[in-house]
């Protein structure tokens, strides 16, 4: 999936966010955000959004000498959402079909993204974890419980601090033994690392590693030959987020997207309006569905 120029604001917006998060000088966000976006004119755009978000947030980093801005905020934003779980544990646990409705919490918590949105506060996302069952959703339940079922080793891709918390659920749902959660490698703007996924106890569920990258999805040159080993002897790929859908969207694997359409690109590219919750098939795994 490629870059747009409507993807320029976006940039721009996470380069003032930053900026804001490591200064309260007027001054030096504008020197950052000029220094930021002078990167963003020479860069590729034949590349997926998550290159371009990569090499903006390093170099922010660089020129910020702030190892991870959003360090304080995702620290938050897991405490947040663990203080909602015990609710929507004990709504999966008496619903007739729990893996149905943990995989609409796990796309649901996919609203706390400070990449696509400016943030996220506790009564937006209670209601939009509420209001999950009447949101658009383009998916087949069926297709990913059977493929999880078949499957003997399952590689989770997760996403942002925060929506981990959600995907606990899902996790729960999953045969037990078989699956492995995928972190960022390095810090990158809200992204989840091993360090926040180990708060929230994910390694207590399932086996936790870390893809080696600091993209903001799942670039497969940028990733570790540790990550690719597993990631190639998968049988079912369960891949959180827009940008891993981004990164990954061309790649012939036995992938089911969960995320929420954020934008008009990725809403062209899934073929699905702004706003859909997503439960998306690869190619590949386009023989689960039903007829």
């Amino acid at each position: 999936m490629k870059t747009s120029i409507d993807c320029i604001p976006c940039f721009a917006r996470q380069t003032l966010q930053a900026a804001r998060f490591v200064t309260d000088d007027v001054r030096e966000q504008e020197a950052i955000t000029r220094e930021a976006l002078r990167v963003v004119a020479d860069m590729d755009f034949d590349q997926p959004p998550p290159v371009i978000v990569q090499w903006l947030h390093r170099h922010l980093r660089e020129i910020t000498g702030s190892a991870d801005p959003y360090r304080e905020t995702k620290e938050q934003l897991n405490r947040l959402a663990f203080e909602m779980l015990p609710v929507l544990e004990r709504r999966v646990e008496q619903t007739s079909d729990p893996l149905a409705l943990a995989v609409r919490y796990a796309i649901a918590g996919n609203a706390i993204d400070l990449g696509a949105y400016a943030g996220t506060s506790t009564e937006e996302l209670w209601a939009s974890l509420d209001a999950t069952l009447d949101q658009p959703f383009h998916g087949e339940v069926e297709a990913l419980r059977s493929a999880a079922a078949a499957a003997k080793s399952i590689l989770y891709l997760a996403d942002n601090a925060g929506e981990i918390v959600f995907d606990r659920m899902l996790l729960k749902q999953l045969p037990a033994g078989r699956v492995t959660v995928a972190v960022r490698g390095g810090p990158v703007i809200n992204d989840v690392t091993r360090r926040g996924a180990r708060e929230v106890g994910i390694h207590q569920l399932a086996e936790l590693v870390d893809n080696g990258s600091d993209a903001p999805g799942t670039l497969l040159s940028d990733c570790s030959p540790e990550f690719l080993e597993r990631f190639h002897d998968a049988d079912l790929i369960i891949s959180k987020g827009q940008g891993n859908f981004e990164t990954l969207s061309d790649v012939v694997a036995p992938i089911f997207f969960l995320f929420e359409v954020k934008c008009e690109l990725a809403s062209a590219h899934a073929g699905l309006p702004v706003g859909t919750r997503a439960l998306l098939p690869s190619a590949h795994f386009e023989a689960w569905l039903p007829g």
